[in-house]
């Protein structure tokens, strides 16, 4: 069996390819296969090196990557990613499960945290969530602004004082809320549900981490912030 096969949506009908870095054989050899069984296309790295060659050169559509490889923190390769401006969806395996250890795979980047063990149902269905987001078509000409603030959602850029923006694909949903609704506060509740789909608390800073690293990226070294916390209420975008 080659280590890529390539694969089709499976609710759209477009053309998937899907990283998975996994040094575990036997855990890789299971992933794979129920990823290719659910109609996506597959490639395998075993070792940290060679799976950040990949996520930084490679045109995949998602990152599904272990933290504790050999030697290597899967962490390095979405901090990585994200450095080389490539906004892909990451999902990070670990089998750190604690709330710190959760929000700093948040911090490094990465879209969503599965903690091992886990059923193979839960990560097929995290995996597909994130790539129904960052494949959906965005409505042709469509820009969305807030001061110089500015996101093009056809080709998914953003820009602010017209120096481009380098967001991960959660970060991006998330501005794009906020655009949305620029000037209005929305809770961390209206986000989870909006952004991830979630309609219970994970108990977890999944929010709050990806707005700090969002804030950062967005008015980090400009005289006004637009990003703001309303405290106990939520947060704000203002123009």
């Amino acid at each position: 069996r080659p280590d890529w096969i390539a694969g089709r949506c499976p609710w759209s009908n477009a053309a998937v390819n899907i990283l998975l870095v996994e040094d575990d054989t036997e855990a890789a050899r299971h992933v794979v296969a129920g990823l290719r069984e659910a109609g996506h296309g597959v490639e395998h790295c075993g070792d940290g090196p060679h799976g950040l060659r990949r996520a930084t050169t490679g045109g995949h559509d998602l990152l599904i990557v272990d933290r504790l490889l050999s030697g290597f923190d899967g962490l390095r390769i979405v901090s990585a990613l994200r450095q080389h401006g490539g906004h892909r969806p990451v999902l990070v395996l670990s089998a750190l499960g604690t709330a710190e250890d959760r929000v700093a795979g948040l911090r490094a980047g990465c879209d969503d945290y599965l903690v091992k063990p886990f059923a193979f149902a839960e990560l097929l269905a995290r995996a597909e969530a994130l790539l129904r987001r960052a494949l959906m078509p965005a409505a042709p000409h469509s820009v969305l602004r807030a001061s110089d603030l500015e996101i093009d959602l056809p080709s998914r850029c953003v820009t602010r004082g017209g120096r481009a923006v380098q967001l991960s694909a959660t970060e991006f949903q998330l501005l794009e809320f906020l655009m949305r609704h620029a000037g209005q506060v929305v809770t961390r509740r209206m986000l989870l549900e909006r952004v991830w789909n979630l309609h219970f608390d994970p108990q977890v800073n999944l929010v709050d981490a990806h707005l700090d690293r969002l804030r950062q990226a967005i008015d980090r070294g400009f005289d006004h912030s637009l990003l703001h916390t309303v405290r106990g209420a939520g947060y704000v975008l203002r123009a």
